[in-house]
């Protein structure tokens, strides 16, 4: 039997007639989504059993073609059996932004049916890697009950420190960066509009620090735009976030098509076909 020339990287998928070159990349958290961010979530939720909905807001003046009709707002929204978690694609939804970024994906749960109100939400931006958030949605789906705390904050950092990330030497039990210092996660002061049940959120004035949540983010050149962003809610349990922080911080290289601008020359790459 012929051994593969790199057995590091998993077997090659089937490319599709006519698509671009394909390379397995890394590091993962520089990768982007490659430009597919909505389906590689939309096909876990589906696979999960999730239920879809499609919610279109527009405006028809009397006597206007359907073709002409004004679309103001779309969203979809994806439902778990249970109807106690749920994922919203919002990028064409007129979006709040994270980190100068417009938000992709907002997941949220509740502890009970009896309550409309999301216990936490979490919010994602374009070029997370499909990876991790996907990862996030199957945890969150296997536990019985979504909104319940499980864990400390050592689990994140204990998920992305076995992957070679460096503790925050001014804050090492509250964030951790990758050796490049390109990635970063920390648990601190959420930013404005996060929707959480924590009573706290709301009740902190202005000149007082509200609850933490988790944090994380991509700059990879210092002061330049983010690559991504996502924002956990301070009552997100742990546990979700350490799902999402292993699958970032993994060191297994991930299938892309499509590469970020400002990280593409920091990839390394191996063509899929080799």
């Amino acid at each position: 039997m012929e051994a593969p020339l790199h057995p590091e990287f998993p077997p090659d998928p089937p490319l599709p007639h006519g698509a671009p070159p394909a390379y397995w990349v890394g590091p993962r958290h520089l990768a982007g989504d490659d430009g597919r961010l909505y389906d590689a979530v939309a096909d876990t939720l589906a696979g999960l059993g999730w239920t879809s909905l499609t919610i279109v807001r527009g405006r028809q003046v009397p006597d206007e073609a359907p073709q002409d009709r004004q679309v103001l707002r779309s969203t979809v929204l994806h439902i778990s059996p249970d109807t106690l978690r749920w994922a919203q694609w919002v990028l064409a939804d007129e979006p709040f932004h994270l980190g100068e970024l417009p938000i992709a994906w907002q997941v949220s749960a509740r502890a009970d049916t009896s309550s409309p109100l999301a216990q936490w939400s979490a919010y994602f931006t374009p070029d997370v890697p499909g990876e991790a958030l996907a990862d996030f949605l199957v945890a969150l789906d296997a536990r019985d009950q979504p909104a319940a705390p499980m864990g400390g904050p050592e689990l994140v950092l204990d998920a992305v420190t076995a992957h070679g990330w460096f503790r925050d030497i001014d804050q090492p039990h509250a964030g951790a960066m990758d050796s490049t210092f390109a990635s970063h996660i920390s648990l601190g002061e959420v930013p404005p509009l996060i929707q959480d049940a924590d009573p706290r959120v709301l009740a902190a004035e202005t000149d007082e620090a509200g609850p933490a949540g988790w944090q994380a983010w991509a700059e990879p050149v210092l002061g330049a735009p983010c690559l991504w962003a996502a924002s956990f809610g301070p009552s997100v349990p742990h546990d979700l976030v350490a799902c999402f922080a292993t699958t970032l911080s993994s060191t297994a290289p991930v299938l892309r098509r499509v590469l970020p601008e400002s990280t593409r020359e920091r990839l390394l790459r191996a063509p899929a076909g080799y």
